[in-house]
């Protein structure tokens, strides 16, 4: 396959395309490296079936001239985590509306398989546990700008949906659910690179809320495994489906578990979601998927389980530490 990756300087991005470079096919990573990091795309650059490019997919000739010569698009960029999303929510909202109407809109021309990455947070504050695709979608309240992610990539959905619908457009979305591993980066608020890194320092390891809010993480090569799957299954066309993991940890949990295989001697301290975030800011209590339709179309399993997760993030960080110094 020819395939671009919107997002491809990103951290599921960077790790799509050594996939895909490693089965044969031919990659172009499309980024504005608002949130991804060209130091993830380094060991790829002279691979002679990998390209890049530094844009916005506001040039929109540019990336038409890029779809026009794949066969599929991985459309991974978007504005992500929490705190960019509390602190920048006119930039999330557009970035994610209007990216994934752009893709679209140009791969309609010929027709080009897209993959649109969506996330568990569309459940919003449903407690229909385990969350299944075709469950009811609970948004809080416009007035709480944390929600504005969400429904923005609920829109990403309905707008790919519509395109399969009325200009069959072939597309696939995919849920994630709290994706982990090496690169990724505890800028904007994911938790483990930012507990790892907290315990490695010895610093205070910060659970926002009282940490009794759970999450299920998927390690990043199960992710990619599912999506290369997906993309090879026609019956996945015109679907929705979770990737992650079902195994369920408090975050409260989670900080004292990483504390202890880092051999950390950092406090763990709580701080109310109104310090962290914002005031009246709303969370999610639970986060755990339903991997029934995933699994029946493509055989889809989660390999990595927490605590091998953990220690190969602990890896990654304490050799990222050791070039800084």
């Amino acid at each position: 396959m020819r395939v671009l990756i919107t997002g491809g300087a990103g951290f599921i991005g960077s790790h799509l395309a050594d996939e895909l470079l490693q089965q044969g096919h031919m990659v172009h990573a499309f980024d504005n490296l608002s949130t991804g990091s060209i130091d993830n795309l380094e060991h790829l650059r002279a691979h002679p079936r990998f390209q890049y490019t530094i844009d916005s997919v506001e040039n929109e000739p540019l990336l038409a001239e890029l779809i026009d010569a794949c066969d599929v698009v991985f459309h991974l960029a978007a504005a992500v985590g929490v705190r960019l999303i509390v602190e920048r929510p006119v930039h999330t909202i557009e970035t994610n509306v209007h990216g994934t109407e752009v893709v679209l809109k140009h791969a309609s021309k010929k027709k080009k398989l897209v993959v649109v990455a969506s996330t568990s947070e569309v459940y919003g504050k449903s407690v229909d546990l385990p969350f299944r695709e075709d469950a009811d979608l609970v948004m809080g309240s416009t007035s709480k700008h944390r929600w504005a992610y969400a429904c923005s990539k609920a829109i990403d959905e309905f707008l790919a949906l519509a395109y399969w619908k009325e200009k069959r457009l072939p597309v696939i979305i995919v849920r994630f659910f709290n994706t982990v591993g090496p690169r990724q980066t505890g800028r904007y608020g994911m938790v483990i690179p930012n507990f790892v890194r907290q315990a490695l320092a010895g610093e205070p390891i910060t659970v926002y809320g009282d940490g009794t809010q759970s999450r299920s993480f998927t390690y990043v090569g199960d992710v990619v495994r599912g999506l290369i799957a997906l993309v090879r299954q026609p019956a996945a066309i015109g679907q929705v489906f979770n990737i992650g993991n079902t195994e369920e940890i408090s975050i409260g949990d989670l900080a004292v578990r990483i504390k202890a295989m880092t051999g950390s001697s950092s406090p763990i301290v709580t701080i109310p979601y109104d310090r962290a975030y914002e005031a009246g800011f709303e969370d999610m209590p639970r986060r755990v998927p339903d991997l029934t339709k995933i699994r029946k179309l493509v055989g889809y399993e989660p390999t990595v389980q927490l605590d091998e997760i953990l220690r190969t993030v602990i890896a990654y960080e304490q050799k990222r530490a050791v070039v800084e110094v």
